[in-house]
């Protein structure tokens, strides 16, 4: 994929990202693209859902395994603002992804890299490339401007 095009996608991953923030929820936005298209979009919604496991991936790649009416996303792209965690990367695999691009590395969750890196193990059943940094600062930027605001705002209580 083109960088101008990857780079549209991310966009819309932070689209995402931004509606999580409206939503008081840790701001992070994916999509997952088939043939240059969105077929599959969410934002971290785990307060609202009540529901641990309500992260944007876990959404968008739902969104998208309805859309096409298939659990195996093969010829798919993911696209997310933030590392994926384990949960996450369990997906991804599980749903056969083909790429996933992520903006900010998670030193806390990240399992690509950041805290650890499962995507070596040669052992799991199912592989994708993976591609970080795409608009990594603008991710880190809006993270830390998140938990900020809301630091400021419980030292006011």
């Amino acid at each position: 994929m083109n960088a101008d095009r990857s780079e549209f996608f991310m966009q819309e991953a932070f689209t995402q990202a931004k509606n999580a923030m409206q939503h008081n929820e840790i701001p992070v936005g994916a999509v997952v693209v088939l043939n240059d298209n969105i077929i599959g979009e969410g934002f971290n919604q785990c307060i609202d859902k009540l529901n641990p496991t309500a992260h944007a991936e876990i959404i968008a790649i739902h969104a998208a395994s309805k859309k096409i009416k298939n659990y195996r996303l093969v010829d798919c792209d993911l696209f997310v603002t933030l590392e994926p965690c384990l949960m996450c990367l369990g997906a991804i695999f599980h749903a056969r992804i083909r790429n996933v691009y992520y903006a900010a590395s998670d030193p806390k969750t990240g399992v690509c890299g950041g805290l650890v890196d499962l995507t070596l193990n040669q052992s799991l059943n199912h592989h994708c490339n993976f591609h970080k940094g795409l608009l990594g600062e603008k991710s880190k930027d809006l993270l830390q401007d998140f938990f900020q605001t809301k630091r400021i705002k419980k030292n006011r209580t």
